[in-house]
This record gives structure tokens, sequence and C-alpha cells, in this order.
């Protein structure tokens, strides 16, 4: 069963997420919040496994309380699924920075609301690829080079591991990974997990930024 914390200060947003969600096989909404400091409560006591979030609330926006959640341990298999109208896009990557694994348009059809939330879940890809790595060279692109062989963060991955990181930030699936480098898809998912340690990412979405900003990875490249 895939908890869910449904997280916006709109009435009639946070009703129909819920009731899109709810009735679900496999999901069950366990609470809802109207703003980000009521979230990262809600979120200690409820443990969900998925947090749909909006990004802009009083007293703590989304991306606040985004960075709270991911950041604390013991919430470290609860997942952030921004909900957003998509104008604004450099709080999405903000958000991504701070620990989101992805987002969906409040505009979406509640099947792709559904379907986002099961793949922030299985955790095994990232979602919107393409559309996250739009965002990413619209706004990093700008970011001060770096020299992806003297960056600390990646000093600690073998060069197998480099490769691998690279096509995850390319929007590779563990299968289409494998095929790449000829491995078996439980290898090429090995890799990942022991990738997201080393660097302690949450999940793939940060493994994305991680190649951007270390320079492995270029906008547009």
């Amino acid at each position: 069963m895939i908890r869910v914390l449904v997280v916006d200060d709109q009435a009639l947003i946070r009703q129909a997420v819920t009731d899109i969600l709810a009735g679900q096989p496999g999901i069950d909404v366990v609470g809802d919040a109207t703003n980000g400091r009521m979230a990262v409560a809600l979120a200690a006591q409820l443990r969900p496994d998925v947090i749909v979030m909006d990004i802009r609330m009083p007293e703590l926006d989304g991306i606040g309380a985004t960075e709270r959640i991911c950041g604390d341990p013991a919430l470290a298999e609860s997942r952030v699924l921004i909900l957003t109208t998509f104008e604004e896009d450099e709080y999405l990557v903000a958000a991504l920075r701070a620990g989101a694994s992805g987002f969906v348009g409040k505009g979406a059809e509640p099947e792709e609301i559904v379907q986002a939330v099961r793949a922030v879940h299985a955790g095994d890809a990232l979602l919107s690829p393409i559309a996250t790595r739009a965002l990413i060279d619209r706004f990093l692109k700008s970011a001060p080079d770096a020299d992806p062989t003297t960056e600390p963060a990646l000093q600690h991955l073998t060069d197998r591991e480099r490769e691998v990181l690279l096509l995850v930030a390319r929007g590779r699936s563990n299968q289409e990974i494998a095929d790449d480098l000829v491995i078996s898809p439980h290898t090429a998912k090995t890799h990942v997990n022991r990738i997201m340690t080393k660097l302690h990412a949450h999940d793939r979405a940060q493994l994305v930024i991680i190649a951007y900003e270390s320079g492995l990875l270029t906008p547009g490249n």
C-alpha cells in the first residue's frame, strides 16, 4: 500500500487530488496539509511513502518543506512529488535540488497523477525525464563550469560508476544502462544504488542534478 500525504493551500485542489488517489487500488491517502510547516510535521508523524507537494504556500513553501523532509534521516523512505502549474520553472529546479523526486502538472489527467505517484514511489525511474532535463538545461547552463575530475563528490566513484551516472543523467533506465554497457540489469541496478550511497543521493532525480552541477554532464550534451 502506498501511503500518500497531500499538501496544497487550495482546498479544491487538495480535495480533488485526494479524491483521485483515494479511489485507486494500492493507494491510501493518510492525511493532508495546507502549508509547508504542517506538511513537515505530518510527514514526521505519518511517515508517508509519497508526499504530493504544492510549491507556493503560506508559512513555509513547498521548496522549504521538501528540503526539511528530504534532509530528515527518519524520512529517508519518503518521496516528494511536486504539484505545479509548470509556470514557475525555476522553482521546480530548486525543488529538485531540495530533494524532490519529480513533478506533475495540476492540469494533468487523473490517471497521470496516479501514474506519477506510483512512479515516484517505485524510485526506479526519473519522472518525466525529458521535461526535467529541459528544466535543468535552462537553469543550470549559466552555472560556473566544473571539472568532474576534481569534483570532490565524484572522486569516490569508479570509472564504471561515472559511466553509469552519466547514463542515469541522460534519462536511461536500468535496462537501457545494461544494454549500453553490456551488463545485466541487476548489475546496472547495483551500480546505481552504490552511486546513490556514495553521493548521498535521495533518488535518481538527485543524481541528475549532481551530474550537471559537477560538470560530468553539460546542458545540451
